[in-house]
Formats: structure tokens, C-alpha cells, sequence
């Protein structure tokens, strides 16, 4: 089973992202799970969404403690939650910035974690170019498709066309592309964002 969890700020997506990454692993015949964890519902407040992926059914149903990734759409959350709390050591991240994680001050916690599964891209630039609005995580789930390898794209545009319609899906589909794209090349090249 992996386990995704994924930080940000009410308003900016966090449980449509863990829906939608989970309709997308859905769409490729495996088992999935999404939920979030509310403290305050309102704009703005810290949210935890999670997402199961299993090739069999799944039984649990409390938050992931101890992820095999994480997304973090809103870099202010770093010094206000320990979001790589329980982040497994061979774990995923996907941090949503035009910042490298040693500008970040994040340099010393990512030395000695494989440097193939640690991303930034600013997720945000690429949703308000594609779609008017600062709204992260179309191009998070996108970018942690390509970054993972658990899904593939064409299983995200699914999710993001079952859960939008018009020029709302148009531009969401073509922030996820450009973020994968970006997240494929930056691996191909190596490139430590």
C-alpha cells in the first residue's frame, strides 16, 4: 500500500487533490482511498487530505502517520506544522515553490534522502498561467504522477474531466501537462529543484 498526504491551506484545493489523485489510481484498476483532516474550515487555515493507493482492498481508515510522500502546497505551512512528520526516509516530496529546498533552508533535512524522489515546482505560477487562479493542485498531483510513477498522466486528465467541465477542465488539463512535463524533464536531467 503507498501512502500520500498531502498539506495546504483551506481554499487551495488539498481534498479535491487527494480525490482526484485517488479517481486517478481508480481509473487504472486499483484500489483508493482520499479523506481529509479539518482543523478550522476556513480559507486559509491549514488542511491534511490522504490518499491509499493498494492493488487490494482497503481496510484502514485513520490518517496517515507515517506517509510514503508528501505534497506540500503552501510553503508558509513549513514553519507553522511539521508537515515531513513521520515521512518515511526513502519518502517522496513535492514542494510547491520556485525555491530550491537548500534556499528553502531545507538542505540539511533532504541530505541523505534519495535526491530522485525530492521535487519543487511552483505549482501555483503554472495554475494561475493555465487557469486564472492560485490554485495548486492540479499541477501537484501532475507533477507527483511524473515524479512517482504511480499513475500516469492520462489517468490525472480522467480525474480532472470527471470532476470539471469546460474551460475549467480545459485549463487544468493543461496545467497538469506542463507540470509533469516539467517534473519528467527536471528527473531526466537530474536536476535536484
Amino acid at each position: 500500500m503507498f501512502e500520500l498526504r498531502i498539506h495546504g491551506r483551506g481554499g487551495q484545493g488539498v481534498v479535491t487533490a487527494a480525490e482526484m489523485f485517488s479517481v486517478a489510481a481508480f481509473e487504472e484498476g486499483r484500489h483508493a482511498q482520499a479523506f481529509p483532516s479539518f482543523g478550522s474550515e476556513r480559507t486559509g487555515a491549514p488542511v491534511v487530505a490522504f490518499c491509499r493507493i493498494a492493488d487490494k482492498e482497503i481496510r484502514l481508515r485513520e490518517p496517515i502517520m507515517d506517509p510514503d510522500a508528501i505534497i506540500i502546497q503552501d510553503t508558509t505551512l513549513l514553519h507553522q506544522v511539521d508537515v515531513f512528520a513521520g515521512l518515511k526516509q526513502g519518502g517522496y516530496i513535492l514542494l510547491n515553490t520556485n525555491r530550491s529546498f537548500d534556499a528553502m533552508g531545507l538542505g540539511d533535512f533532504i541530505a541523505g534522502r534519495p535526491a530522485e524522489r525530492i521535487r519543487t515546482i511552483p505549482a501555483t505560477e503554472i495554475a494561475l498561467k493555465h487557469i486564472g487562479r492560485p490554485i495548486p493542485n492540479v499541477p501537484l498531483i501532475a507533477g507527483f504522477a511524473a515524479l512517482s510513477d504511480l499513475i500516469r498522466l492520462e489517468s490525472v486528465v480522467k480525474a480532472i474531466v470527471g470532476k470539471f467541465s469546460g474551460k475549467v477542465a480545459e485549463g487544468n488539463i493543461a496545467a497538469a501537462t506542463e507540470a509533469y512535463n516539467i517534473v519528467k524533464a527536471m528527473m531526466k536531467e537530474g536536476a535536484h529543484a
